[in-house]
């Protein structure tokens, strides 16, 4: 199946073993990747779910019939958040993609006393179509929910994940790889599913140019959250969070 082209879609498209395939998709099936009536794709849902489609023909236009559910795990074993500043111009378009294919569950733009960018609903719709195409390059079962944009202080009050970490570029903290590997390795996927436990669920706030104040700092560790380094270098505000995602993959995956 690994050959196969992906194409991320909704749960209410389909019906009855069908996926009504919106106007968009069929350019992209048919004009793009040059699949005719026939060829086979696999849609995902976004959710988890991937189905082995056949593209097919009617009067309306090209549609696609389910012929069998697929069996494949590449997610984390743990739900993970990034809490990312907002950087300027559009290097967060990067950070959406790359976190994407990390693994993230859900980001959260984040406004902080040193943002500069000050987001449009085109840039959160923008960023939504980036975290699906890198989902469906990546082969993940899950689209990254993308939050609207919120300040700092809305997003650390809102915070629900029992394991809290906010990135610094200076001072004596502890680096995230140790405080990740100390934590309790989650369960396998399918044993949580049959376990009424409770997930093992991650937050990481990384800050923007010039980083987090002191006052965030401060309001950031009074809600739970443990201030951590990422190493000696000081790293941009685009570069932080590929880094500490790819930590979190480095110290779970093998799960």
């Amino acid at each position: 199946m690994a050959q196969l082209q992906r194409l991320a879609i909704t749960a209410s498209q389909i019906c009855d073993r069908t996926i009504d395939l919106t106007r968009e998709q069929q350019h992209y099936l048919n004009r793009v990747l040059r699949l005719q009536a026939g060829d086979r794709f696999i849609a995902m849902d976004g959710r988890g779910h991937w189905w082995s489609a056949v593209l097919e023909v009617r009067e309306t236009g090209l549609f696609a019939s389910i012929a069998e559910e697929i069996a494949v795990n590449r997610e984390l074993p743990v739900e993970l958040t990034l809490m990312a500043a907002l950087p300027k111009g559009n290097g967060f378009d990067e950070v959406v993609r790359q976190a994407a294919e990390l693994g993230v569950a859900s980001i959260v733009p984040v406004t902080s006393d040193r943002t500069l960018l000050k987001p449009s609903s085109q840039k959160v719709d923008r960023w939504k179509r980036i975290a699906a195409e890198a989902a469906e390059q990546s082969e993940r079962q899950i689209v990254p929910t993308i939050l609207e944009p919120v300040s700092f202080d809305v997003a650390i009050k809102d915070c629900g994940q029992k394991h809290r970490f906010i990135c610094l570029s200076r001072g004596e903290n502890r680096h995230l790889w140790d405080c990740l590997v100390s934590l309790e390795p989650p369960q396998p996927p399918l044993i949580r599913e049959e376990q009424d436990g409770e997930e093992l669920s991650i937050v990481i706030a990384t800050g923007p140019e010039g980083g987090w104040t002191d006052g965030e700092v401060e309001r950031a560790i009074e809600l739970g959250f443990e201030a951590v380094s990422l190493g000696s270098r000081i790293l941009r505000a685009v570069t932080a969070p590929i880094v500490a995602l790819s930590l979190v993959g480095a110290a779970f995956e093998k799960c």
